[in-house]
């Protein structure tokens, strides 16, 4: 399997900003994009090694049943970035730069997915630069899904981070909310079939929702799905329709042409993935009381993955 990812990394500190990318300190960003780029290697790339003592020491290679091989672009604007301060060494990624406005990087990184639609890859993904794979089988898991619900359906991580302080607490960030974006509009996403998707994995029972947020800050289509998306006549036209620019980027296409499912969270962590730092959860932690969550229920009679 060999798969293309191309992440939209900015940085230029005006200190006020929500967004990492335009705080004012900027090694959380170097840390975020250094810890993004290692875990795709470490977890996924075909150099994985074990030592062993047999009439000398020798190396036997490892993990090779899910190492896929990765080609990685990091696209910037405007000069605006932080790669030279990078400690990976810049041969394991292009940098692309790439002429337009900061708050449209992620619909230009689209375009270059699209430059690469040949036989080569088998996935198109796409990663913001403070998103940390930690699954080594986070693959295996999207094909198994794709092969059992056919090209009309992607399946998100769930996000989350690990707040910091006296308890160690792993939080599930973006919120559940019935996004209206697209409403009676015809966006596939939202079209009612199919809402629960049961399934069994190694034994276990799980359940897949349609997400009412399905905003992970990241995707990853199969060959076939770039080909589908790539041809509709908006494709990669900005728009911020879904909450921004920016989350518009990653999200908005996928209501739009995809049912989009994530893990229920009784099994979040079947597919999930880390959102580097801990902002986002102690700023829920500290609010908490402000916070409802209301429960989905679920259909009895839902269908089954093959």
């Amino acid at each position: 399997m060999r798969a293309l990812f191309v992440i939209p990394h900015f940085f230029r500190p005006d200190g006020r900003g929500r967004y990492g990318s335009v705080r004012s300190d900027p090694q959380p960003r170097i840390d975020a994009l250094n810890h993004s780029l290692r875990s795709l290697y470490g977890l996924l790339g075909r150099q994985q090694i074990a030592f062993q003592d047999c009439d000398g020491l020798g190396i036997q290679p490892t993990n090779q049943w899910t190492a896929i091989d990765l080609d990685i672009i990091l696209c910037t604007t405007d000069g605006a970035h932080l790669i030279d301060a990078l400690p990976i060494p810049q041969h394991y990624f292009q940098h692309r730069p790439l002429g337009c406005h900061a708050k449209e990087l992620g619909f230009y990184c689209q375009r270059v997915l699209a430059e690469n639609l040949t036989e080569t890859y088998d996935y198109y993904c796409y990663l913001e630069d403070d998103l940390v794979l930690r699954d080594p089988l986070f693959f295996m898991k999207q094909a198994w899904f794709n092969q059992a619900v056919g090209d009309r359906s992607i399946l998100q991580p769930n996000r989350f981070e690990i707040a910091q302080g006296d308890n160690l607490q792993k939080v599930y960030v973006d919120l559940e909310f019935e996004s209206r974006t697209g409403r009676n509009i015809g966006y596939a996403h939202n079209f009612d079939d199919r809402t629960v998707l049961n399934a069994s994995f190694l034994g276990q029972s799980l359940q897949f929702q349609r997400a009412g947020n399905p905003h992970a800050g990241c995707f990853f289509l199969t060959r076939s799905q770039m080909e589908y998306w790539a041809a509709q006549p908006e494709f990669a036209i900005p728009e911020g329709r879904f909450i921004g620019l920016l989350e518009s980027a990653a999200s908005l296409h996928l209501m739009k042409h995809f049912r989009v499912y994530k893990p229920a969270l009784d099994c979040a962590n079947f597919l999930e993935i880390e959102h580097w730092g801990d902002r986002n959860s102690q700023d829920l932690l500290a609010n908490y009381q402000m916070v409802r969550f209301q429960g989905k229920s679920t259909e009895s009679h839902s269908p089954s993955l093959a």
